[in-house]
């Protein structure tokens, strides 16, 4: 994984934007179903949104809509970054706190949106 985390400016990452909460921006918004396996975070302007792998994919689709090509992982103990257009993983600079989801926050969640058959509801 090649290592990007020197003090040169990267394109598609902001130093400054700060996460915009603790979940999938469209999920916790209304947008169904609602619910998510993992988070990611727009590395250019925070914006959370919901893995490949839950039924919406709303990161993958905030980073088509908005053109912003770097994601990172919002989960704990994770550190990696994404380039979209390259379809490459690389380690990044560190972003504004949070670096993650909460701890407390159950995964996959919000818990009382989940279906009971969700393993089955996934993109693999």
């Amino acid at each position: 994984m090649e290592n990007r985390s020197n003090n040169r400016p990267i394109p598609g990452i902001s130093l400054s934007s700060v996460p915009s909460g603790t979940g999938c921006l469209e999920c916790l918004s209304g947008a169904e179903p609602g619910w998510w396996v993992h988070l990611r975070r727009c590395a250019q302007c925070g914006h959370i949104g919901c893995c490949d792998s839950s039924p919406s994919q709303h990161a993958s689709a905030h980073a088509r809509t908005l053109g912003h090509p770097v994601i990172t992982s919002y989960e704990p103990e994770e550190d990696w970054f994404y380039e979209t257009n390259t379809k490459k993983f690389f380690r990044g600079p560190r972003l504004p706190d949070p670096q993650s989801r909460p701890l407390e926050q159950p995964v996959p969640a919000p818990a009382e949106k989940v279906p009971t058959d969700w393993r089955e509801r996934i993109h693999r």
